[in-house]
């Protein structure tokens, strides 16, 4: 017998999906770097918690929320030391979370796929080759690009080089960044 598998989500022309924390579990590495380069910076080392709560954000303005800092020149070494931290902590790449793969292998014929990050380009870059996903992306925009979230500039650059509306897309992520973003331009969204 023959059975048909529909899928919810084709009412959409454009899915877009946050990347760290949504697609791949990155949340206890991004942790660890932060409290290493705080500990380099001779910052106080703040708690799982805390680092979790800034995950989504582009990485200087989520600096300065978590450190309260307004001095541009810490918050940049402190940006230099996450990087540096990253990189050295573990060279094994964060795993997908179980499905994402599949979940990409089922959609990407029907819809059009793209990514809203707050990761720099070259982590996205990276961690597709790591992955091996990139191919499934028509389309993203990362920190480095645009605004971070929650505000919609991410978005509104997928938006209009795809020549879509907010209501032919859907934003899934893992964040109230993610979720304030996609209310922001009256975009469903799921997280």
């Amino acid at each position: 017998m023959n059975s048909v598998i529909t899928n919810p989500f084709t009412q959409y022309q454009c899915i877009i999906f946050d990347w760290d924390g949504t697609v791949m579990d990155s949340a206890g590495k991004i942790i660890a770097c932060m409290q290493i380069a705080a500990k380099k910076c001779e910052l106080p080392v703040p708690s799982d918690n805390d680092v979790a709560h800034i995950i989504g954000i582009s990485l200087a303005p989520a600096i300065a929320q978590l450190f309260a800092l307004t001095d541009n020149v810490i918050i940049e070494r402190m940006v230099t030391a996450y990087k540096h931290a990253f990189l050295a902590i573990d060279t094994t790449p964060c795993p997908l979370f179980v499905g994402a793969h599949e979940l990409f292998t089922q959609l990407h014929p029907h819809v059009t796929l793209a990514v809203a990050t707050g990761k720099a380009r070259r982590g996205l870059t990276r961690a597709w080759e790591a992955t091996q996903t990139g191919h499934f992306f028509t389309d993203s925009c990362c920190a480095d690009e645009a605004q971070s979230k929650p505000h919609p500039e991410m978005l509104e650059h997928i938006l209009r080089r795809q020549g879509l509306t907010p209501q032919q897309c859907l934003m899934v992520g893992d964040t109230t960044y993610d979720m304030q973003m996609a209310q922001s331009l009256g975009m469903d969204r799921i997280g």
